[in-house]
């Protein structure tokens, strides 16, 4: 469905971070909203959640990327 990466890097902190947010189905009919975060090169934690629809699940999907914007996050470009 969906898939976005934001990094924060500042070599002046040692600081190399990835976050990922993912929206997928489910086997049984739900959608995921699923997140993975943690040091660049590293397998990082992950996080689930559930939602009924897939509007409900884009829409958290969004809520998480805008506040990890906020703190720093950016696109790889």
């Amino acid at each position: 469905m969906s898939c976005h990466l934001l990094y924060r890097v500042d070599p002046d902190l040692n600081m190399a971070r990835f976050y990922r947010v993912e929206v997928l189905p489910d086997l049984f009919g739900e959608i995921i909203v699923e997140r993975r975060w943690g040091r660049i090169g590293g397998r990082g934690q992950c996080r689930a959640a559930s939602y009924p629809t897939t509007s409900l699940a884009e829409a958290a999907a969004s809520r998480l990327i805008g506040a990890k914007e906020r703190r720093g996050y950016r696109q790889p470009s």
